[in-house]
C-alpha cells in the first residue's frame, strides 16, 4: 500500500530541497530531518513491551521498549543520507547496505555491494528501506527481492519523491512491502529522472556532479 505522509514541515524542507541554489549541506541537512519525521510517523504503530525502571524518587514504574529489531537498508548511495536521521530517533537500530548503480544506457540495477545484519531474527525484524528516490522503481525492485531471498520478512520502503512507474513496479511485485512518501511527482523525463524532482540526490547529497 502506498502511503504519502502529509506534514506541513516535510513540504517545507522538501521545498528547499527541490531548489537548485539550496548547498548540498543543506540538502542533506534536510535530508536527515525528513527521514527522522517519516520515520516518526511510520512507527506510529509500532508495538512496544514493558520495561521495568527505577526513577531518581526510589520508585519503580513501567515504561516501554523496543519489542524487536529496527533495521535500516540503504541503497547505495543515496540512501546513505537518510541513515542518520532515522538513528537519531531509532539508535539502537541495526544497518545494512544494499550497493547499487544505474547503468546509464539500459536504465538497469548493478549490484556492487550486499551485507545485512544476520545475528537477528528476519522474520521479527522490521526491515527499511531507504531510498530518496524511487523513479523506475528498479533498485528498489531487486534490493527488496534480495532481501525477500535471504528471509527477510517485514519490509518497508520509504523514499522522498516518488512516480508511478516505480510505485507500481513495487506494489505488483511485492504487494507486501508498503511504500512511504513524502510526495508523489508528476512523471519521469527522457533519462529516467523525477520531474520536477530533486536532481540527481546521491550528487546533490555529497556535492559531486555527473561521472
Amino acid at each position: 500500500m502506498l502511503y504519502i505522509i502529509d506534514h506541513p514541515l516535510i513540504k517545507i524542507k522538501l521545498t528547499e530541497m527541490r531548489s537548485e541554489n539550496t548547498s548540498h549541506k543543506q540538502f542533506r541537512t534536510n535530508l536527515n530531518e525528513i527521514a527522522s519525521l517519516m520515520v516518526y510517523e511510520i512507527l506510529r504503530d509500532y508495538k512496544t513491551k514493558d520495561l521495568e525502571v527505577r526513577t531518581p524518587l526510589g520508585i519503580n514504574t513501567v515504561g516501554k521498549t523496543f519489542n524487536h529489531e529496527i533495521v535500516i537498508i540503504p541503497i547505495l548511495r543515496a540512501g546513505l543520507g537518510m541513515v542518520q536521521g532515522i538513528l537519531d530517533l531509532v539508535p539502537q537500530a541495526r544497518v545494512g547496505h544494499i550497493g547499487l548503480y544505474r547503468d546509464e544506457q539500459t536504465f538497469e540495477p548493478k549490484e556492487y555491494f550486499y551485507k545485512t545484519p544476520q545475528e537477528i531474527s528476519k522474520n521479527d525484524s522490521d526491515v527499511l528501506v531507504v531510498d530518496p528516490m524511487l523513479a523506475t522503481g528498479n533498485s528498489a525492485n531487486d534490493a527488496i527481492s534480495k532481501l525477500k531471498i535471504e528471509g527477510w520478512k517485514n519490509i518497508k520502503l520509504i523514499c522522498l519523491v516518488g512516480v508511478d512507474k516505480g510505485i507500481n513496479k513495487i506494489l505488483f511485485n511485492h504487494p507486501d512491502v508498503n511504500i512511504y512518501l513524502a510526495s508523489k511527482d508528476e512523471k519521469l523525463n527522457e533519462n529516467n529522472y523525477i520531474s520536477p524532482g530533486l536532481g540527481d540526490a546521491g550528487d546533490r547529497i555529497f556535492g559531486t556532479k555527473g561521472k
